[in-house]
């Protein structure tokens, strides 16, 4: 950055729904476009967002975030009318929630601490068609006491190698630390919370459909760690599919604590 830039830093919700993840992708349409698109409606010169993840096909987020550089001279406007302006010019499915000048040094993916997905559930024979696209439809009865029982054991530092799906790229450590991973009931509704480090590709999803069919009684509830040491895909469980995972919070060092994103959920009045 120079004297004349101003970075700024952002926090988005999306449906992604009708997006190939968030990144700019070669075919489909990622959500980064989107609001790089919105930018240029207001400032002359590209810009280019820099995240805190990567979302991947389907996926939604609640609190992404991610930084831009702006020019001094072309930022004539506050923060929060920022974000009032860029969501003008934004798709209804995708929203900029917050945004704040942020220091000079400060990196949306570099300086995170951690991040918190979350998984839903809809666990009843019938489907709620309210939340037909926001929640994996379960309709046999499932062994929470054992899903929660197998949930503790991939907390902590370990390979997931075998809950992740391959990459076309060999990746340099699958090692990864889960500070939580439980689940909650509230009624119908199940929700699985993911926190750690960093994940990788798919590996929520590939937990949270291994837990579900420990659930099924499909595996065993002992299985996980046996599951873990192998360090293949194939001796973990399906993949959850997309349409249930969001990408909730992401956790930064105390000086850019308001970079992260809490509230309630969506699904908490149902």
């Amino acid at each position: 950055m120079t004297s004349g830039t101003v970075k700024v830093k952002l926090t988005i919700s999306y449906d992604g729904h009708a997006y190939s993840g968030w990144q700019i992708q070669k075919t489909g349409l990622g959500v980064q476009q989107r609001v790089e698109e919105a930018f240029v409606k207001l400032f002359p010169n590209p810009v280019r967002l820099h995240a805190s993840s990567r979302t991947d096909t389907g996926v939604h987020a609640i609190g992404m975030v991610a930084h831009v550089v702006l020019e001094k001279q072309q930022f004539r406007m506050t923060p929060s009318k920022l974000a009032l302006a860029l969501n003008a010019h934004l798709p209804q499915d995708i929203r900029v929630v917050s945004a704040s000048q942020c220091h000079d040094d400060f990196h949306a993916r570099f300086d995170a601490r951690g991040k918190q997905y979350r998984y839903f559930v809809w666990n009843q024979t019938a489907h709620n068609p309210l939340l037909r696209k926001l929640c994996w439809h379960i309709p046999q009865k499932l062994d929470i006491k054992s899903m929660r029982e197998s949930a503790l054991l991939v907390v902590g530092r370990h390979d997931f190698k075998s809950f992740a799906a391959t990459r076309s790229y060999e990746m340099e450590s699958t090692v990864r630390t889960l500070f939580r991973c439980d689940v909650r009931k509230q009624g119908s509704l199940l929700t699985f919370f993911l926190e750690g480090d960093g994940f990788l590709y798919k590996m929520c999803r590939g937990i949270v459909g291994t837990l579900v069919q420990v659930g099924q009684g499909k595996i065993a509830p002992g299985a996980i760690l046996a599951i873990l040491e192998t360090r293949d895909r194939r001796a973990g469980g399906m993949s959850a599919p997309a349409h249930g995972l969001v990408l909730w919070k992401v956790h930064y060092p105390p000086r850019n604590a308001r970079a992260t994103l809490s509230g309630g959920s969506p699904l908490a009045a149902l």
